[in-house]
């Protein structure tokens, strides 16, 4: 697995499951001569997508960032429409480490769609049941008001199977939040409506990690966002601001969805990459 030390909070990727989807749906109105240059795509115009939980270990707790595209849900055709062509294995990632679901305390959810949202929850028996029944769960209020109500877009997304289990675990916030010292969720909008970043500071240095407005680091430029937004233009604003923040301020980027990086730090310009952490294949 992969692991970024940083001060005090100790960063590890685990194995979250991997989807294949479509490049030019990933990359909205950017023209595919343009995105190609960028991330790698097969002759079928699709691009390889992780789903890959981030573990930070700090002060004695175990953080969780989202939860993987979860396994034994999806029938076959499911499977073949969403592009998982591999499901969670984060169980095993965590024995690894000696670890179990049980021990992880909280869980910061970037936003709830199926494939951030899937793993947590699982079958026991017939019966679907929390996979993390010990963790708190925080996600901003508008995400989980839309989780249990949403709209005619967002419902192909938003399933009850995902949520049902676990809502006595689930704390809500509304702009912002500090979990605990050094680790704060920040609600942008965008992706969707109630869609967070979250913000890793120590010793004065900062990491991002940007959710869906940011899924691969060939998203860095505020204008490349995803046909899956519902709201693009709020993407645009949010990242542009937190770009500009960023690349001024030296702080690295991680990521969910890349491919190719588990880590990224851009010069201030944001065209030329200072630090990377590859993602082992």
């Amino acid at each position: 697995m992969d692991t970024y030390i940083f001060h005090d909070m100790k960063i590890t990727w685990l194995d979250g499951g991997v989807n294949f989807l479509d490049g030019g749906t990933m990359f909205g109105v950017v023209p595919k001569a343009l995105w190609s240059r960028k991330y790698e795509v097969d002759e079928n115009n699709l691009i390889e997508l992780r789903t890959d939980p981030i573990l930070i270990s700090y002060e004695g707790k175990n953080i969780l960032i989202d939860s993987g595209i979860g396994k034994g849900k999806l029938s076959e055709k499911m499977k073949r429409n969403l592009g998982v062509r591999e499901e969670t294995k984060l169980e095993e990632s965590l024995t690894e480490l000696g670890l179990k679901p049980e021990d992880i305390d909280i869980i910061l959810m970037t936003h709830l769609h199926n494939d951030h949202a899937a793993g947590l929850t699982g079958w026991v028996d017939e019966k679907l049941v929390s996979v993390f029944p010990n963790a708190e769960i925080h996600v901003s209020a508008v995400e989980w008001d839309e989780m249990r109500n949403p709209n005619i877009r967002s419902r192909n997304t938003y399933w009850k199977e995902n949520w049902e289990p676990i809502q006595h675990q689930v704390k809500t916030f509304n702009e912002h939040t500090t979990i605990v010292p050094g680790i704060e969720m920040i609600h942008t909008g965008g992706h969707s409506d109630g869609h967070s970043v979250i913000k890793l500071t120590q010793n004065n240095e900062t990491i991002l990690h940007m959710g869906d407005i940011m899924p691969t680091h060939a998203h860095s430029n505020p204008l490349w966002v995803l046909a899956y937004d519902d709201y693009p233009m709020t993407s645009i604003f949010a990242k542009e601001k937190l770009m500009k923040e960023a690349l001024a301020n030296h702080y690295r980027f991680i990521f969910y969805h890349d491919a190719v990086y588990r880590l990224v730090q851009w010069d201030e310009s944001g065209k030329e990459i200072t630090e990377s952490v590859a993602r082992t294949k």
